[in-house]
């Protein structure tokens, strides 16, 4: 997996690209430490888009980094969720824990 980050206006937009799972872990904690630490970003956005296959791993990634960030007083939110990724989203109830875009 692939991540990259784009900081802009107070959001921090973290675009996944191929497997979201536990093979993505340092990927994606590199990619959301520095936004975290930013007292400019007010919002981080996981952007879904590229992402082929979403696993419990992925899962706990993403809950993970909402700990971390309502620590930090920052939220988190989910867009152009589809697919499997979205799937997998929707059984694991992640609206009611994510505002999904």
């Amino acid at each position: 997996m692939q991540a990259q980050i784009e900081i802009a206006e107070g959001k921090a937009t973290i675009g996944l690209n191929g497997r979201f799972d536990f093979s993505a872990h340092r990927a994606f904690r590199e990619a959301y430490a520095a936004a975290l630490e930013s007292a400019q970003v007010r919002e981080l956005e996981v952007d879904l888009a590229e992402v082929d296959y979403l696993d419990s791993s992925g899962l706990g990634m993403l809950l993970m980094l909402r700990e971390k960030a309502q620590a930090a007083n920052k939220t988190v939110s989910l867009r152009n969720c589809r697919g499997a990724a979205r799937q997998v989203l929707d059984i694991a109830n992640f609206a009611k824990l994510f505002t999904i875009k």
